[in-house]
């Protein structure tokens, strides 16, 4: 017992003197945790008489109990102090002079989609919208999207528990647009559809979640060489230069027949640069004349109407205009790089 006197004297004096609460940890587990000092000693229990071990178990839980309370206080002190220094740290002295205010500024992304909108609607197309959460009706099968398409795989989609899912494009907005047009007789319809849309994608030029601007227009007698005009007198004022098109043949299920777009780079102007990869081309939208199925679907009589639909990624439009070389830049809310645009460039 003589010895257990000195062991908790030595204790508490190592608590008291304590001056972290990583060093204070370290001592209870060192004198309480189940090798601890103390904890020894209840062990040692067993080699006393039968009848000194009820008094001396008596003892040790005492000396237990005295040093898990000086370790308590001593972690309340302690963490008090680390609060004190903290607030100490970010005091404000309010009788300096202030910073002022400085003026903020939309997004570039949203600066972005607000031009193309501007840029549409001065055409006479209205701007629409739909909800992010679709059925696989919405956003594969009214696109003429078959149930085995590579595009409707669990590792391309975000999939809900219910067998909804985040839209992958913003094509369900035209296929709602076309219903109702029908149901209205509102044909001719020319609109856009931008918003935020979702896959399973993440890289310097990818991100799982992206904004997309998608258009239709449907009339009687639209043509190929419409679709063409139109994206060629977008581009160039969206980027407010003279630019080259061309076609490229491609596939899209929801039209036919479809193409690949592409423009003079706007940084070399066709000379051939590292963004162009020394092509002196953008691949820079799809697009396509509006598939008969498509049509079909939505109660509308493909003898009679044709049209056309396009869809452009937003960052890529926005990443190009202003030079941006990195997608992740446009989320990471970094106020050094959103400072650039404050002024809605």
């Amino acid at each position: 017992m003589g010895e257990l006197d000195t062991l908790t004297t030595s204790a508490l004096a190592q608590v008291r003197a304590a001056g972290t609460l990583p060093e204070l940890e370290d001592l209870r587990v060192r004198w309480l945790g189940k090798k601890g000092t103390l904890t020894e000693q209840l062990k040692s229990l067993g080699t006393l008489p039968v009848a000194e071990r009820p008094a001396a178990g008596a003892l040790i839980n005492a000396a237990k109990s005295a040093l898990q309370g000086a370790i308590e206080s001593r972690r309340a002190e302690l963490e008090r102090a680390s609060v004190e220094r903290e607030l100490a740290l970010g005091a404000i002295d309010v009788t300096l002079p202030g910073r002022g205010e400085a003026p903020g500024g939309l997004h570039p992304i949203t600066q972005t989609r607000l031009r193309i909108e501007q840029i549409f609607r001065r055409a006479g197309y209205e701007v629409a919208a739909g909800p992010e959460i679709e059925d696989e009706f919405y956003n594969f099968e009214a696109l003429n999207i078959p149930a085995n398409h590579p595009a409707r795989a669990m590792h391309d989609t975000f999939y809900l528990k219910d067998g909804r899912l985040l839209r992958t494009h913003t094509s369900p907005v035209q296929i709602r647009a076309l219903q109702r047009a029908v149901h209205s007789a509102a044909l001719p319809l020319a609109l856009i559809a931008p918003g935020r849309v979702y896959r399973h994608d993440s890289d310097v030029s990818h991100s799982p979640m992206f904004h997309q601007v998608e258009g239709l227009y449907v009339d009687e007698n639209v043509s190929f060489a419409n679709l063409k005009a139109t994206l060629h007198k977008f581009m160039e004022a969206f980027f407010e230069q003279d630019l080259s098109m061309r076609l490229r043949p491609s596939y899209f299920p929801f039209t036919e027949p479809s193409a690949e777009v592409d423009i003079s780079c706007v940084l070399c102007r066709g000379d051939g640069c590292r963004v162009c990869k020394l092509t002196g081309w953008l691949e820079i939208a799809g697009c396509g004349m509006v598939h008969p199925a498509v049509f079909k679907a939505c109660g509308i009589d493909a003898e009679r109407y044709t049209g056309f639909a396009f869809g452009a990624g937003i960052e890529r439009l926005a990443m190009l205009r202003y030079g941006v070389n990195d997608l992740r830049l446009f989320f990471e809310n970094d106020l050094r790089f959103l400072a650039n645009f404050a002024g809605g460039r």
